[in-house]
């Protein structure tokens, strides 16, 4: 079963202000066999759907009449994947709480703890260099052995990070040996990387890092100028040591930053209080723009027979009602 999404334009709800719409701006609505299910969802930032604002009603005519007379819908779209269904290792909008991100992307803690410690180690060099070396138009520009050796260490786990994805979905190496950006670009819509940009706090003079923007199938390396940059001071520091500039550095610090935010989630680094966090939110911002947000992942419910018909609001989390979501391979 897939549900609708939607734009909110008014808010109808007994016993509420009239203005959840405008924080609230997007909905996402199914039926099940006696009643309408809506969620409220944030329509800027990190696109939070939530549960602690359902809203169900007994079924009374369509679905799309209802959202339309209720939410005052707008803008009204299938959504992509079936209700209560996820993609494994692939986190959109709609996970959230840390046991449902281990459960609907098919996780575990010891996985995300090394992700993190790697993660943690990038971020620490990149905060180092920027103590010599400030981002600014000149700076930006700047290279040395320290800006060499993070854009090379960085890279090479934005490879990894590549390889754990393409091994989730069983994609063999189009040469037939192994993995190149030939393989990996295919990795750039099924992760849905433009989502994600990246700032730089208290930098207003460095631009904002989307590093997966123009990458395409017909120059997959020399497309994506960091990892272009990456190779050619790897190979031949002697010619190509200026590639290694913090501008490139910072780029494949971000892409990493985006590639754990797609398989573990991004709340992990903005919420806790580990080093990592604490290092993350003192340096940078993340967020998403310009989303699909027929994409993202919604919630089944399951409700007990004796649930009232009336016009409700309420936490379906807390009330238990949120099944377990079934994961779906990623397909390539």
């Amino acid at each position: 079963m897939k549900g609708i999404c939607y734009k909110n334009t008014k808010t109808t709800l007994p016993n509420f202000v009239n203005t959840i719409h405008e924080d609230q701006a997007l909905g996402y609505a199914y039926e099940t066999d006696t009643h309408f299910v809506h969620f409220y969802g944030r329509g800027y930032g990190l696109y939070v759907i939530s549960p602690g604002l359902t809203v169900i009603e007994k079924k009374n005519g369509l679905l799309q009449d209802w959202v339309q007379r209720v939410f005052g819908a707008i803008d009204i779209k299938p959504t992509l994947f079936e209700v209560g269904h996820t993609i494994e290792g692939v986190w959109r909008p709609g996970l959230y709480f840390q046991e449902e991100l281990y459960q609907g992307l098919n996780i575990t803690q010891i996985q995300q703890r090394s992700a993190e410690q790697a993660l943690r180690i990038l971020v620490e060099k990149l905060d180092e260099v920027l103590l010599y070396i400030e981002p600014d138009n000149a700076g930006l520009d700047a290279y040395s052995h320290k800006t060499r050796e993070l854009l090379i260490l960085s890279c090479t786990e934005v490879e990894n990070q590549w390889k754990s994805f393409i091994n989730k979905a069983n994609l063999q190496p189009t040469n037939g040996r192994t993995f190149t950006t030939q393989d990996y670009i295919k990795l750039l819509n099924a992760l849905y990387l433009n989502d994600f940009q990246v700032k730089l706090r208290n930098y207003n003079s460095v631009p904002i890092f989307k590093p997966f923007l123009g990458w395409n199938i017909a120059s997959p390396t020399q497309s994506l100028p960091w990892y272009d940059a990456y190779n050619k001071t790897k190979h031949d520091r002697d010619v190509h040591f200026s590639e290694a500039k913090l501008i490139n550095v910072i780029s494949s610090v971000a892409a990493n930053l985006i590639l754990f935010c797609v398989r573990f989630g991004p709340f992990h680094l903005i919420n806790e209080t580990k080093t990592l966090s604490t290092i993350f939110n003192q340096t940078f911002e993340i967020e998403m723009t310009n989303c699909d947000t027929c994409t993202f992942y919604v919630s089944l419910i399951s409700l007990p027979p004796n649930t009232c018909d009336d016009l409700l609001c309420y936490n379906s989390n807390i009330e238990g009602h949120i099944q377990k979501w079934l994961v779906d391979t990623l397909v390539i």
